[in-house]
């Protein structure tokens, strides 16, 4: 059975915060965040605004997307490291707001690589005929652990969701192969400090460990989909970091219009990145069928994940 996607939407709060805006409380200015990160500005829930309500608008959008009903889903998996409560999870709260009374419901904790990570266990879900549809959805409010002192972090995040319905699609299509990993002796660099509750990020490791990790799954996706480098038509790489996102874009040997950039006006949304960059890009027509595209990302854990998918239903 071919497994893809079958609807998107997403969610960005409205309030935005540039890089001026940031200049006026911490010691940072914005030819430094943009020539580092190609960040100029991000969204910012409101303080009433949590992560539940952010994941339930996406998931609404991408539902009526895959033109169907909330009592279609059969399964719910959100990806967030920010949830409004430990429990109940986000995904429980969402399907009762979208009344989606026939889904099994979890939440997934591999920071950045969350959404891929679900998109994975929803392949296998629906390959094994366990469920015919279901619903994934990357969501994050970091600034509600970011330390807007911090200028190491707080020019970095942003907030919102985005959201995928993932079912049996033509034969061909959908995900062709893809790649998860961790290494948790390099979870001490990006983590949520226990005593403070914020987060904490060694950039320099961090990049490194990005920059190595991100073009490397990229290919390795492509070769085991049976595919060389310069046959990938789109890229939708975490948004982290443009520097980053440019490695993974170089070794792929495409063309800087043939990859998605949000970090731009979004920043780092973690686990709502990959899924708010897709849907832009499939809205905006950036992304056609039967095109190959590459998800690749990586977060805290550490960990990452890649996806070679044929685009189409």
């Amino acid at each position: 059975m071919d497994v893809g996607v079958l609807g998107l939407g997403h969610y960005v709060p409205e309030k935005v915060v540039t890089n001026h805006d940031l200049e006026k409380i911490v010691d940072t200015n914005d030819e430094w965040i943009r020539t580092r990160t190609g960040i100029e500005e991000r969204r910012i829930a409101e303080e009433d605004m949590d992560t539940s309500d952010m994941a339930f608008l996406a998931a609404e959008k991408a539902i009526n997307n895959a033109n169907l009903e909330p009592n279609d889903i059969d399964l719910i998996l959100v990806a967030t490291v920010t949830p409004d409560t430990p429990f109940p999870s986000v995904s429980c709260m969402i399907q009762e707001r979208l009344g989606a009374r026939n889904a099994a419901a979890m939440d997934i904790s591999a920071a950045c690589s969350g959404f891929m990570y679900g998109m994975v266990t929803a392949k296998q879900f629906i390959e094994n005929n366990t469920y015919k549809h279901v619903l994934v959805v990357g969501v994050e409010k970091l600034s509600k652990i970011t330390d807007w002192s911090d200028r190491s972090t707080c020019v970095l995040f942003g907030d919102g969701a985005g959201a995928a319905v993932m079912g049996q699609v033509s034969d061909g299509k959908g995900i062709l192969s893809f790649e998860l990993g961790a290494n948790g002796a390099g979870g001490k660099e990006l983590k949520q400090e226990k005593d403070t509750g914020y987060l904490y990020m060694n950039g320099r490791e961090v990049f490194k460990f990005a920059v190595r990790q991100m073009p490397e799954s990229s290919v390795n996706v492509i070769k085991a989909a049976g595919y060389k480098e310069g046959d990938v038509d789109y890229l939708v790489p975490h948004q982290a970091n443009i520097r980053i996102m440019e490695a993974a874009r170089q070794r792929l040997g495409i063309s800087e219009d043939k990859m998605a950039q949000t970090v731009k006006k979004y920043g780092n949304n973690s686990a709502a990145s990959i899924p708010i960059a897709l849907s832009e890009s499939v809205a905006d027509g950036k992304i056609n069928d039967n095109d190959l595209i590459v998800l690749v990302g990586f977060g805290g854990g550490l960990t990452w994940g890649a996806l070679a998918i044929k685009w189409g239903r």
